[in-house]
């Protein structure tokens, strides 16, 4: 009889986000992987079902499950798939995997700030909870084990996998630059610090423009730094877009700026990679991981520094073989890889 899982991906809800992209990648490739091997089951929102593929059950999330979960007996592995689900491992008999993506909070906000704290003790309950905790970098394992030592023992590393998308043909995005533009895309928030690119679109024809979720008052602040800066109209905030549109954008931008404050991982930046496009990151967090020696990086945050590394970034890599270097590099991180890490973890638990 093969050993049932549970997967969830109560955190999918929206499309562009890192905790959608990672659930629905690793989740069919664990089911294709998987297949024969588990009984793989989804929990999810109904929007959801049907996104791993037919040959996967779904759990449907109901609100009353952080408090009862009556099918928490029939399964043999659970992974929850982020640090974030409805429910929690004291919820289930069953061996747990915990996936935790970052600790954000601790690089947002005060060491004194009571809600910091309040996550702290939630954290540490869920990964004393459960069998055993993945962190998706080596930056997030050193947080956990740097804030929760008793982890030592339980915790490895799977990097994350990132889709090599390619855009249909003749797609046109539903929001097109009129000219050459600069890109990124993400939560639009202020921990992603896109505000800090306006300055780049002074004394050249760019457009920048900027894909994801928004949150409105983080919006307001990039409208008035883009006033400050008379450059109002090239500066194109779209909200989410379609996978489409996010490969266009990739694939025909100058470049891809990601000047996030804190990453746990970061997919954004491989996906770009796969695209052949120059990558400038922040050094914060997990970034310089994950883009290594393939991505140039802003040391600082002033316009000066930022627009001379900009500069010569894309110099350098229309000179020495930029486009293959990046794919070269982001092809070294598979969702097959992570799928068959995960898939011998969870044989791994069971065996214990």
């Amino acid at each position: 009889m093969r050993p049932s899982l549970l997967i969830t991906l109560d955190s999918m809800r929206h499309e562009n986000t890192g905790l959608h992209t990672f659930g629905k990648s690793l989740g069919r490739e664990l089911a294709r992987q998987g297949a024969g091997r588990f009984d793989m089951s989804a929990y999810t929102y109904p929007a959801q079902n049907g996104i791993l593929g037919s040959h996967v059950a779904h759990v449907r999330h109901r609100k009353y499950h952080r408090w009862i979960m009556p099918q928490g007996r029939r399964f043999d592995v659970v992974h929850f798939a982020d640090q974030y689900c409805r429910f929690g491992a004291e919820r289930v008999r069953a061996r747990t995997v915990m996936t935790v993506h970052d600790l954000n909070q601790v690089h947002e906000q005060p060491a004194s700030s009571p809600r910091l704290q309040r996550h702290l003790r939630r954290m540490a309950r869920k990964i004393a909870a459960v069998d055993r905790v993945v962190a998706i970098s080596e930056f997030v394992k050193g947080d956990i084990l740097r804030l929760f030592p008793d982890a030592a023992d339980k915790i490895s590393v799977i990097y994350n996998g990132a889709d090599a998308g390619s855009v249909p043909a003749g797609h046109r995005p539903r929001h097109m630059p009129p000219g050459p533009f600069l890109f990124t895309v993400g939560m639009v928030c202020p921990k992603k610090n896109f505000h800090v690119l306006v300055p780049l679109l002074r004394g050249n024809d760019f457009t920048l423009v900027i894909a994801g979720v928004v949150k409105e008052d983080y919006r307001q602040a990039i409208v008035r730094e883009a006033a400050r800066f008379g450059v109002t109209d090239r500066v194109a905030i779209t909200g989410p877009v379609s996978q489409a549109d996010k490969d266009w954008y990739y694939a025909h931008c100058e470049a891809f700026l990601f000047p996030s404050l804190a990453e746990g991982f970061g997919l954004p930046v491989l996906e770009a990679m796969h695209h052949g496009r120059p990558v400038f990151l922040s050094r914060s967090t997990s970034l310089p991981e994950v883009g290594g020696d393939a991505a140039y990086y802003f040391d600082s945050f002033e316009p000066g520094h930022m627009s001379a590394v900009l500069t010569e970034g894309m110099a350098r890599f229309a000179a020495d073989g930029g486009p293959r270097r990046v794919r070269d590099h982001a092809a070294r991180f598979s969702w097959e890889n992570a799928a068959a890490a995960y898939l011998d973890l969870y044989r791994q638990v069971l065996a214990a």
